[in-house]
């Protein structure tokens, strides 16, 4: 029987401990090998530039210099062909939605079984992609036949400065100096927060700053 070829694994996770032990833990699949260890997306970007190029990337979500998002818009923008999968505790509607956006292969989240990690290893490798019974899930029930599905959509997706200012919001800057920060005008804000107000269906700065870390727009 013919050998199948070594997938070569890169790993950017911000947590030390984690990562080794994920790469300990891929080292051991016999057709798999761990290439990269990269602490966040910047140092992934960094060392995979220098031209030694992964077919398969594991994204931590939320990494410090270059998280989940930037890193795999990154990678969608210079280096298409590798696949990313990404781990993460976040599996909301929105999230699932960014990271396709992003050019994602595929959702882990991080309790997954080794077997799991294994299999969604060689999937998006043979197949393209990998999603979980659970992802697959949320993602048909945004197009269920007995509700307007372009209209979840759009309630569903956020554009990049409804998004920018809700991580903003979730620090201490007054509206005032969000405006300045966005080069808005302060009355251009007032607009965004409301709308947003009206679109997450919530009533305060507490609960945009709220819905952002559920979903995993901002680290905590």
């Amino acid at each position: 029987m013919k050998q199948q070829p070594v997938i070569q694994v890169a790993l950017a996770d911000d947590h030390i401990l984690l990562r080794n032990a994920l790469a300990s833990l891929i080292d051991r699949f016999e057709d798999c090998k761990v290439v990269i260890q990269a602490s966040d997306g910047k140092d992934l970007a960094a060392k995979i530039s220098k031209g030694d190029l992964p077919d398969v990337v594991l994204l931590d979500l939320n990494m410090p210099d270059m998280n989940g998002f930037e890193t795999a818009t990154w990678l969608r923008d210079h280096y298409p062909a590798i696949h990313v999968l990404m781990l993460t505790m976040y599996d909301s509607e929105l999230t699932l939605i960014r990271l396709l956006q992003a050019g994602v292969k595929g959702f882990l989240k991080k309790d997954i079984h080794p077997n799991e990690l294994h299999y969604a290893i060689r999937s998006v490798i043979e197949n393209g992609y990998y999603y979980s019974h659970n992802a697959t899930g949320k993602l048909l029930n945004l197009f269920r036949s007995n509700t307007d599905s372009s209209s979840i959509l759009r309630k569903k997706m956020l554009t990049e400065i409804e998004i920018r200012f809700l991580q903003l919001s979730c620090g201490e800057l007054t509206y005032k100096e969000i405006a300045k920060e966005m080069t808005l005008n302060p009355r251009g804000v007032d607009n965004l927060r409301d709308n947003l107000f009206t679109k997450l269906e919530v009533k305060s700065r507490v609960g945009l700053a709220m819905f952002a870390i559920r979903h995993g727009l901002v680290s905590i």
